[in-house]
């Protein structure tokens, strides 16, 4: 199998393919939110030094980021393969990246950022941890499972969406043509259910 990163921008529907990757290919879904957040939980020397940049608001430095990833990658279950989520996010990270690990293949979710701001502010939540869209909720505003208000995340607003997606655009997108430039990146249009995009992956990969 193969080293793997996903590029896309935020709602397009990286974290649900990766998972997909992991379950049908059995290697790790490496998610470097996730690692963070372990690592903090764990106590590690790693997570404490996270967690003081997390408190303080500012955005945890790329070394440190970069050792949690190596660190990850070097754990026996990773020998045959994974899926990076959440990372490289910037042409500096993934220059660092490369002196660690091999990456084989750079999948990149294309998804319209018009879409994704109407996939995103259509989001609703409750307390029961239920997650709808406003497309299916034929202008409900009640949990379908537990019958509570909806609410929506800050994140999901769509003024926020817009706000994240001009911060991928000005550091994450450049990574689109680094991974163009060494020949190993693979456009997915990712218009289609969750199930037609993940073929198409599938073809890729095999």
């Amino acid at each position: 199998m193969k080293n793997i990163v996903m590029l896309g921008a935020p709602g397009a529907g990286k974290g649900t393919q990766s998972a997909l990757i992991a379950k049908e290919y059995g290697i790790p879904h490496i998610s470097t939110g996730d690692i963070l957040r372990m690592n903090i939980k764990q106590g590690t020397e790693l997570g404490t030094l996270a967690k003081s940049y997390i408190d303080k608001g500012a955005l945890v430095p790329d070394e440190v980021v970069i050792g949690i990833v190596a660190d990850r990658l070097a754990q026996p279950d990773a020998a045959n393969g994974y899926v990076l989520d959440g990372f490289p996010r910037t042409i500096a990270q993934a220059e660092a990246l490369d002196k660690v690990a091999k990456i084989d293949i750079a999948i990149n979710i294309v998804v319209g950022f018009d879409v994704i701001v109407a996939r995103l502010s259509g989001r609703r939540v409750c307390v029961c941890g239920a997650t709808c869209h406003t497309s299916t909720l034929n202008g409900s505003e009640v949990c379908p499972k537990c019958g509570k208000k909806l609410f929506i995340r800050d994140d999901d607003k769509p003024e926020t969406v817009r706000a994240r997606l001009d911060v991928y655009r000005a550091q994450t997108e450049p990574l689109i043509g680094y991974y163009a430039e060494k020949g190993i990146l693979i456009d997915i249009d990712a218009t289609g259910t969750i199930e037609e995009d993940f073929a198409k992956i599938k073809k890729v990969l095999e």
